[in-house]
């Protein structure tokens, strides 16, 4: 099947990379096939539902690699999930009655599109991997290929995510300047809360470049610019249970000695402990449309911020997201360089009538290939045994 339409649409949370994949991806085919013509599907599912769509002319062409310096989107995104007819219902999105995935599928028909680039995680991915089963059955010939975006990196199987390396450097800037506000207060509790439902690796990795950058730095410990008041005290991550009594010991000594504790958390981690209990006592957990608990509504910083306080004996406890910081903004060279590998080989699968999510494969020794839509999931968990979090949790006093 010959290529003459491409689409393309960026999907869920926002992360630093998706104006960067998608000017990637316009330059590519630019480049290997400028007859080819592309659309951008605005505000994701959303705008694919409504048949709202831009027509990428001459002049984005020519332009298109501008937006690797911009975080965001250019096309827009939005949550949604094409099998949960009821919510999209209850959005207006779709009538009482329609299958979502007929309404997205007559859309991609009427634009003529023969190829779907979606960029986005991996509910954006698994949603892909709906439409075009449905497109299988009903007779069409789809070809849709995603690039993996989540700051989470937490795709599975796929080793590295786009947007994620950039994220955590933009945690570590974010905490330079927070973790100053240890001299705000005496006996100062700071929980720096990174977002994201299985943010293991990201609150880690932040942590790391953290303290990477805090050992390159010169304090003048006699008059109170002491280092210990700049550290992290603790690294909390979904993936190990938190033992707050011994926790709560440990970090109060901490407290005594140097009069401030910094904790980095992850918004994932104890969320199972706060939902068993906010059901134990008969309130309901709120829910998003994929299921998940909503996050921001039932808070685990601050849940983490109440717990602790009392334990250390802190005067003041202050919680500070760097979620919406991070993961808006431009991508680094890290991470420009893996969107470049990844926008090239999406545009070669189209051509070459291929499909499949693009990245690196674990499953095939970290392998840059177009992985199989099926085998494509998310949550997938930190290993909190590797070598490098092992020696960050030795060096912190957390073991």
């Amino acid at each position: 099947m010959s290529v003459r339409t491409v689409a393309m649409l960026t999907a869920g949370g926002i992360a630093p990379c998706l104006s960067s994949a998608v000017g990637g991806l316009i330059e590519r085919y630019t480049d290997r096939a400028p007859e080819v013509r592309l659309i951008g599907y605005l505000d994701g599912y959303a705008g694919l539902l409504a048949g709202r769509s831009v027509e990428v002319t001459d002049e984005v062409r020519a332009t298109a690699g501008r937006l690797h310096a911009f975080g965001g989107s250019p096309l827009g995104n939005s949550r949604v999930k094409l099998t949960n007819a009821e919510d999209l219902v209850r959005r207006g999105l779709v009538a009482k009655g329609d299958d979502p995935l007929r309404v997205a599928a007559e859309q991609l028909l009427e634009d003529g599109v023969d190829v779907l680039h979606t960029i986005g995680g991996d509910d954006t991915n698994t949603t892909a991997a709906d439409l075009a089963r449905h497109l299988v059955e009903a007779g069409h010939d789809l070809r849709v290929i995603g690039l993996p975006k989540t700051i989470d990196n937490d795709i599975i199987p796929i080793r590295q995510s786009l947007g994620a390396w950039t994220a955590a450097e933009q945690g570590a800037l974010f905490a330079r300047n927070i973790i100053g506000e240890h001299s705000s207060n005496p006996r100062m509790l700071i929980i720096h809360e990174v977002m994201g439902r299985h943010s293991g690796w990201l609150t880690a990795e932040t942590a790391r470049r953290y303290r990477d950058q805090l050992l390159g730095r010169e304090f003048v410990p006699g008059i109170g610019n002491d280092p210990r008041r700049w550290d992290v005290h603790a690294v909390y991550v979904p993936e190990v249970p938190v033992d707050l009594d011994a926790e709560g010991e440990r970090l109060r000594a901490v407290m005594d000695e140097i009069g401030c504790v910094n904790v980095f958390l992850a918004e994932g981690a104890g969320v199972d402990d706060i939902v068993a209990s906010l059901e134990a006592a008969g309130e309901r957990v709120p829910r998003d449309a994929f299921g998940h608990v909503a996050l921001d509504e039932v808070n685990p910083g601050a849940y983490f911020a109440e717990t602790f306080a009392e334990r250390l004996g802190a005067e003041k406890a202050k919680v500070w997201k760097s979620g919406y910081f991070a993961r808006s903004a431009a991508p680094n060279a890290e991470d420009l360089e893996l969107i470049a590998r990844c926008t090239d080989l999406a545009v070669e699968t189209a051509l070459a009538g291929g499909s499949g999510v693009i990245g690196q494969d674990v499953g095939r020794d970290d392998e840059l290939r177009a992985i199989e839509l099926d085998r494509i999931a998310g949550g997938g968990a930190f290993d909190p045994t590797v070598e490098w979090f092992a020696d960050l949790r030795r060096a912190i006093g957390q073991s």
